[in-house]
């Protein structure tokens, strides 16, 4: 009688990106994270807790889009500040490519770097996009402002750049 080996199922490559996964709601809790910015330091959500926060998420440093994005969010960063929140910037590029950016552009706001997606995943951004008939995951441009109690208060879904910091401005002024 021949011996057989069980089989194994196909490894997933080590850098494999994480499974999409729904949005958070408003009213739930804001899933906590651990992520550092353009200068190496670590931030973690739990560290803002009775403050509100802003927390965008975006495709790629240095495009068009996310860079109007971040200078929008750059020119209402200390009307947002005197309203009680910290912004907070989170894409998939790296630390280095954060730092290039943020000093490009003078942006006095961390920018997260997340290379695994693991948080992206677990806020529900990264998911299947669609462009020129090819499909890939990719990050979905998306803000949440998270109440001082640490609670989704607002979420804005597949966010178009011009007039959406004034909206998010608006949001904080009504206390959400």
């Amino acid at each position: 009688m021949a011996k057989t080996t069980p089989r194994k199922s196909p490894a997933q490559p080590k850098n494999a990106a994480p499974e999409p996964s729904a949005l958070i709601e408003p009213g739930q809790a804001a899933p906590d994270f651990s992520l550092p910015d353009q200068s190496g330091q670590v931030h973690q959500l739990k560290q803002y807790r009775g403050q509100w926060v802003v927390l965008y998420f975006y495709p790629k440093d240095d495009t068009p889009g996310c860079t109007r994005e971040a200078c929008s969010f750059r020119d209402r960063s200390a009307e947002m500040t005197r309203h009680g929140a910290v912004v907070l910037g989170l894409s998939p590029d790296s630390t280095v490519s954060h730092q290039r950016f943020a000093g490009k552009y003078r942006l006095p706001f961390p920018l997260l770097s997340d290379p695994d997606k693991a948080v992206l995943a677990r806020y529900g951004v990264w998911q299947e996009k669609h462009n020129y008939g090819r499909t890939y995951l990719g990050v979905v441009r998306t803000t949440y402002l998270i109440a001082p109690d640490g609670k989704v208060a607002r979420r804005w879904d597949k966010v178009k750049v011009d007039g959406h910091d004034q909206a998010v401005l608006a949001a904080l002024k009504e206390g959400a």
